[in-house]
């Protein structure tokens, strides 16, 4: 794949025999032991990943859960048996365990779990070992920085908006922030809705900025838009398709429902003060058929009963939807964070849940506990993980029928789905090296991660907000990862870098180098007709021959369909 790169010419006799040539080779010895100082503490060296001459330090055992959440998931697990069979099928066996810790690391930090977590999490008692991840990584900062960037996408988009009120990035710190506290959700959802102030100083508020139009911003916040934004991510329901006429396809929505709903935001217009509310401000519109304007009242489109009879009109509508016994807040949640653990939401579109109708039993379940819960987060992740759905294998043992579709569809088999770009890139990015991606990681390694993540994602095709949706794969996507630049740099001989490098000059026999690449890269062993394979290709090589030929491993490992999908 990468041929050995050519020798630099030796220096001339001049060079090395005047007294400049002395200085020359002076300075230039002095430049490099400063360079080697330099990347000794801006470069993360793992020491023992390969041959690990020392046992790696366990990951700290959480307590048990308490008998009241135990029951909850109790009971989950039996509404998925009574669905299995009721359907006639038996589910497959349980994913190894470090194949639920890889769905986890995709799932909350978008990434892989790097060589040294994998060695800690072996050290890990086996009975302790998912659990004890779990909270690993939901006490990583890097895991409330990728679910706010999640959120954030549903709640304002992607666009950089209107620069003069809008402020993306400090909504997403805020968010950020609010995860990592584990703040109630619905007192985060309420704080958008209601708030008032300055953009950057009320981060919030940045969920109206953002739907001022940046050619006139006098126009105030589009109250069409933040309906179909609250619909859509706060209660799962898509009521902005009656925006210009009633449901022509038998539905329950009319105009007046979506129109009812956006007066609510009116009164809202931005002032030198930031984002205010003026009561003097109305709605007014003209319906399909209608000869002209009428000024619109303050109607929400379901549980009437949950509104707050008097007060500001945002802060009632904020009230209105995080009301507890607003089960349209609950399940809406529920199924965007079951959609992000498993790669596929129990209701698709993530944002079109019924009100009335068939739901899945589970659904309205976590739901219920999610809300009887204060709209804990880290509850919910907790119950979604503990799941038997989410502990299943992908895959049939061997000398069994493949995997069903039907098994599939009822969460007897965990759901094969393609890895989202910014998963992508994350694994790219930590698959290559051999320590870990993350706040304590070298400066040089997370500014490289940092660029060349973006460039991928960008080169990729970034989904935006639909990035729940399926979508197949491209030709172009697949030239990315065969011919882009970001995996030739990540396979190509650097040995400050890149795992493929490293390992070649670390590891002591062809099968602990086959062994580290696989877990690297796969988050697993390789089996044992994997390994006899590659070690007969590497065995007979030594020196840069070898490299190459560990640098063509890992480029194939990285282009692997295995390596592209959550499983």
């Amino acid at each position: 794949m990468i041929g050995q790169q050519p020798l630099p010419p030796p220096l001339p006799a001049s060079a090395v025999a005047s007294p400049r040539g002395l200085r020359r080779n002076v300075a230039f010895i002095a430049l490099m032991v400063l360079v080697g100082i330099a990347a000794f503490h801006v470069i993360d060296w793992p020491e023992g990943l390969l041959s690990q001459p020392k046992p790696a330090r366990e990951l700290p055992v959480p307590p048990l859960l308490d008998p009241e959440m135990a029951a909850v998931a109790k009971r989950i697990d039996g509404l998925l048996a009574r669905d299995w069979e009721t359907a006639g099928i038996a589910p497959v066996p349980r994913a190894p365990d470090l194949t639920v810790a890889r769905r986890l690391s995709l799932a909350l930090t978008g990434s892989l779990p790097s060589l040294a977590e994998i060695r800690r999490l072996e050290q890990t008692p086996a009975e302790d070992r998912s659990r004890a991840w779990l909270e690993h990584l939901l006490a990583d900062p890097r895991s409330s920085a990728y679910l706010a960037e999640r959120f954030a996408r549903a709640f304002v988009g992607v666009e950089d908006g209107p620069f003069l009120v809008y402020r993306r990035r400090r909504l997403v710190s805020w968010l950020e922030s609010g995860i990592a506290t584990n703040r109630s959700y619905a007192e985060t959802v309420r704080d958008m809705i209601s708030a008032e102030g300055v953009w950057t100083t009320r981060p919030e508020t940045n969920f109206i900025t953002v739907t001022v139009s940046p050619n006139d911003r006098d126009e105030g916040p589009d109250e069409t838009k933040l309906a179909a934004r609250l619909t859509r991510a706060f209660l799962g329901v898509r009521i902005d398709c009656v925006q210009c006429h009633d449901d022509m396809l038998g539905g329950p929505w009319k105009q007046s429902d979506f129109h009812q709903l956006a007066a609510f935001f009116a009164p809202s217009e931005i002032a030198l003060t930031g984002v205010r509310d003026n009561p003097k401000k109305a709605y007014e519109f003209r319906y399909l058929k209608a000869a002209e304007k009428t000024s619109i009242p303050l109607k929400v489109p379901f549980y009437p009963e949950l509104l707050p009879p008097g007060g500001n009109p945002r802060d009632r509508l904020a009230a209105w939807t995080t009301d507890p016994r607003n089960a349209a807040f609950s399940r809406a949640t529920v199924n965007r964070m079951w959609a992000l653990l498993f790669g596929r939401a129990l209701v698709d579109p993530v944002d079109s849940i019924p009100l009335e109708g068939p739901r899945p039993a589970i659904l309205d379940a976590l739901a219920e506990d999610f809300s009887v819960h204060g709209h804990d987060l880290r509850r919910l992740i907790r119950l979604i993980v503990m799941t038997e759905a989410f502990q299943l294998d992908s895959k049939a043992p061997d000398q069994s029928p493949a995997v069903t579709d039907q098994q599939e569809a009822h969460w007897a088999a965990f759901p094969l789905s393609r890895l989202r770009p910014e998963q992508l890139a994350g694994a790219l990015q930590q698959a290559s090296t051999l320590g870990t991606i993350d706040r304590d990681a070298g400066f040089l390694r997370q500014v490289t991660a940092w660029a060349q993540g973006n460039d991928f994602v960008k080169r990729f095709g970034d989904p935006g907000e639909e990035e729940l949706k399926e979508r197949p794969g491209t030709i172009s996507q697949s030239l990315l990862m065969m011919n882009g630049q970001v995996l030739k740099e990540r396979t190509m001989g650097n040995p400050v870098m890149n795992a493929s490098t490293r390992i070649a000059l670390m590891a002591g026999t062809s099968a602990q180098a086959i062994e580290t690449a696989f877990l690297a890269v796969f988050t697993r062993r390789p089996t044992a007709e994997e390994s006899a394979y590659f070690a007969a290709i590497l065995n007979p090589l030594r020196g840069p021959k070898r490299s190459e030929a560990l640098e063509d491993l890992y480029w194939m490992l990285l282009n692997a369909t295995e390596f592209a999908w959550n499983h």
